[in-house]
């Protein structure tokens, strides 16, 4: 795995000189805010990606389209070994994180959260439950572009005590007065382009580009001060084919 390569990809850009070409420009400003780790990981998963692509061509020329579990498991293999030769692979990160930024306070599906009292940023263990790791670092970068007041700045990789893989990352501490309504959540979907995609559940929305879903009042929360619905987490994905 050539690094610096992948380094001068990412310094290219943070400094808007080169595009992902699967965000469009607003989506952008979501990438980069995450941080060079989120983006130096889509870069490793792209080329996982294209790897395993030209690995399973088959004898008659024809290509052959490789399982999302094989392509998961191909992405989880050079972003491990991408994130060691960076010094940004945390073993045992449980016990590291709740030494270094206090007890776990939360957990979900998603993500083991961490902070101590009086932090301004929690962190998370978020765990995958997309298809493969590259759609998991996409809704990253998806969720800053969308939710910027509780951007996720991705800060290292490693594996939990039951052996998957997790992003580690920070994220702003929300002080919370309540959980939001669905009719709060629907207004503020709404200002965003999204509306009830009309599957009975009152959690999943569309817009003309983007998926959310998993939109419920325990993701979102009436911000202290503004008393604003913030969402702190979702799933958020493109619309695929």
């Amino acid at each position: 795995m050539e690094l610096e390569i992948i380094d001068k990809n990412i310094n290219e850009i943070l400094d808007g000189r080169k595009n992902l070409p699967k965000f469009n420009q607003p989506e952008h400003a979501g990438v980069c805010s995450a941080g060079p780790l989120l983006i130096g990981a889509l870069i490793v998963c792209d080329k996982a990606r294209e790897s395993i692509s030209t690995s399973s061509d088959a004898p008659n020329g024809e290509a052959k389209t490789p399982s999302n579990w094989e392509i998961d498991e191909s992405q989880e293999k050079w972003l491990t070994e991408w994130a060691k030769a960076k010094g940004v692979w945390i073993p045992e990160a449980e016990d590291w994180l709740t030494k270094n930024y206090g007890a776990k306070i939360a957990e979900g599906a998603e993500a083991r959260v961490y902070a101590k009292t009086g932090d301004t940023h929690v962190v998370k263990l978020r765990t995958s439950i997309y298809a493969t790791l590259n759609r998991a670092l996409e809704a990253i970068a998806l969720h800053n572009y969308l939710f910027p007041e509780t951007i996720m700045r991705v800060t290292g990789f490693t594996r939990d005590s039951d052996g998957l893989f997790r992003i580690i990352l920070t994220q702003p501490y929300i002080e919370c007065n309540r959980l939001a309504t669905k009719a709060e959540i629907d207004t503020m979907v709404k200002e965003k382009g999204f509306l009830d995609n009309g599957d009975s559940s009152g959690v999943n929305y569309n817009s003309s580009r983007l998926q959310l879903e998993d939109m419920h009042p325990a993701n979102v929360f009436v911000e202290e001060q503004s008393l604003l619905p913030v969402c702190i987490d979702c799933i958020v994905k493109f619309k695929r084919k």
